[in-house]
């Protein structure tokens, strides 16, 4: 697995999950229970990974809807 994206914003790791799920790109997001264990208040970033073999077209499709990776 590599990671495909960093971010604090729920709603970005949303999008980008619903995004690749719709090219057909199995993903996973990690430290989702780190993130709420925090409090919510938006200090641990959260990370959406892919396979390997994925990730071009992962990013790809994140710089086609103007998704930052960083």
């Amino acid at each position: 697995m590599k990671e495909l994206l960093r971010s604090n914003d729920p709603t970005v790791i949303a999008f980008a999950t619903a995004l690749l799920n719709g090219e057909g790109i199995d993903c996973f997001e990690l430290d989702v229970n780190t993130s709420i264990l925090e409090g919510s208040i938006g200090i641990l970033p959260r990370r959406l990974m892919v396979r390997e073999a994925d990730l071009t077209a992962a990013q790809r499709a994140m710089r086609d809807n103007d998704i930052d990776l960083g």
